[in-house]
């Protein structure tokens, strides 16, 4: 086994590009290769295991291997293998979990556009959100607005609605149709003394001077996670959806939901959307819909969105959009039965319950000399690591804090998503209490063990 993981390595390093890699060093140190997952945890070639604290990109809600979900698989790829949704075509496996996700969607939104990636969710919802417009009599309506430090896609379009800058270098030219306002981050952006409603407050009214200034008329969209996860793990300060949703209800501006890392449970409730009061017209998710089993995104479309779709494919005969694999029978059929999973073991119960000892285990470091804030809801959350706790100030580049963190922690077993400064869990909706007090335990030893070391 040794013999041949050694093999594999050395051909990745040769012919694998990794994303978001440093390419040159990739080719001399070759990949940390995963072999195994069990529950919660993953096992690297050597043996060792970890505690996979970022549920791999924040999808594996299940953990990591399913007896259960490799026959349904089997059996589908036995049965058929792929069919396509085009021209009417479907399958019973994307029946059925149009079906499942129609019933759990918030009200109104149960019309299910099947894709590949929350990328292309993200990239078709946009789509729809110009094609709307088109279909009001109000073309001139292109420009979507966005927030700062906010993720939604690596593709050419849906990294320019992303709001993080190294995304928008080095791939050539802009797209003039995108605009950002502030993040909600309280702990960095609010003025001193402000209070989280008195920042939400501002932050709307930024928006709606935005709106105004760029022309009401020629704003189509604002999009947000409900809890910006790539970006930081930013959870909404007090008030911050409802003040946001009344400004794009003055104006009639749609409301896109990007759900792909909050839905199914992430926040406690099936939706982030749920969790913060937000009313969209568009939710793209991904990630957990399948436990990231196979790859899987849907759009989910509210009630006047379908309607213009409708007048739409009237007028040119067809809705003109899709992907070779989007509604692939495989990954329906297991994600339907992972839907089943998270029916039978009460998902969203599971997660409240275990939600206290995961807040709190955050909550806990607070008193730590490396820690300047914590957020968390549901099952994810962040620390931020300051230099000093009083002025927030950031460790010297060269302190290479993160990295200092991320080699201590994986020492102790517990990989964790590093964000700048930022050290985020979230972890497979599975994990239990008994885990949760495990996996804090971990953090914060290597906390310890950093603070000691720069000491």
């Amino acid at each position: 086994m040794n013999e041949r993981i050694s093999e594999t390595a050395a051909l990745d390093a040769a012919h694998a590009v990794h994303p978001h890699t440093n390419l040159r060093r990739h080719l001399q140190s070759g990949p940390n290769m995963i072999v195994k997952g069990d529950g919660i945890e993953v096992i690297d070639a050597q043996g060792k295991r970890y505690i996979e604290g970022a549920a791999g990109l924040w999808c594996a809600a299940l953990g990591f291997g399913s007896e259960r979900l490799g026959e349904v698989a089997k059996q589908v790829m036995t049965d058929i293998g792929y069919y396509h949704t085009f021209r009417g075509a479907s399958t019973p496996w994307v029946s059925d979990l149009s079906a499942k996700l129609g019933a759990i969607a918030p009200k109104g939104l149960g019309k299910v556009l099947l894709q590949t990636s929350g990328s292309e969710a993200n990239d078709t919802a946009m789509k729809l959100v110009w094609s709307f417009w088109e279909a009001q009599g109000e073309p001139a309506r292109v420009k979507i607005i966005s927030r700062h430090n906010s993720y939604h896609g690596t593709g050419a379009l849906t990294s320019q609605l992303t709001g993080k800058a190294n995304f928008h270098v080095g791939f050539g030219p802009s797209f003039d149709r995108f605009r950002y306002v502030t993040e909600p981050y309280h702990y960095r952006k609010a003025l001193p003394g402000e209070t989280e409603a008195e920042f939400s407050s501002r932050l709307a009214q930024e928006l709606d001077d935005m709106i105004l200034a760029e022309g009401p008329e020629t704003v189509a969209a604002f999009w947000a996670e409900p809890v910006i996860g790539s970006g930081g793990v930013f959870t909404p300060p007090e008030g911050y959806f409802p003040k946001i949703q009344a400004v794009l209800d003055k104006y009639g501006i749609l409301f896109v939901a990007d759900e792909v890392i909050c839905g199914f449970g992430r926040t406690g409730e099936m939706w982030g959307s749920q969790t913060y009061g937000i009313r969209p017209d568009l939710i793209c998710c991904a990630k957990s819909l399948s436990a990231a089993m196979l790859p899987l995104s849907a759009v989910l479309i509210g009630e006047r969105v379908f309607e213009a779709m409708l007048n739409q494919s009237d007028k040119y005969g067809t809705f003109t959009h899709g992907y070779t694999y989007g509604g692939h029978p495989v990954s329906c059929a297991v994600a339907a039965e992972v839907l089943t999973i998270y029916e039978e073991m009460d998902l969203i119960g599971h997660v409240k319950s275990v939600e206290p000892a995961f807040v709190q285990g955050f909550e806990s470091l607070r008193d730590h000399p490396l820690v300047g804030d914590v957020n968390a809801v549901g099952l994810i959350g962040c620390a931020e690591l300051v230099a000093d706790k009083q002025i927030k100030a950031k460790h010297a580049t060269e302190v290479q804090i993160t990295a200092r963190f991320e080699a201590a922690a994986l020492e102790r077993g517990l990989i964790t998503r590093n964000i700048g400064n930022r050290i985020a869990l979230s972890p497979p909706q599975i994990i239990t209490a008994a885990e949760v007090e495990e996996m804090f335990s971990r953090y914060r030893d290597a906390l310890d063990a950093v603070a000691k070391e720069i000491a």
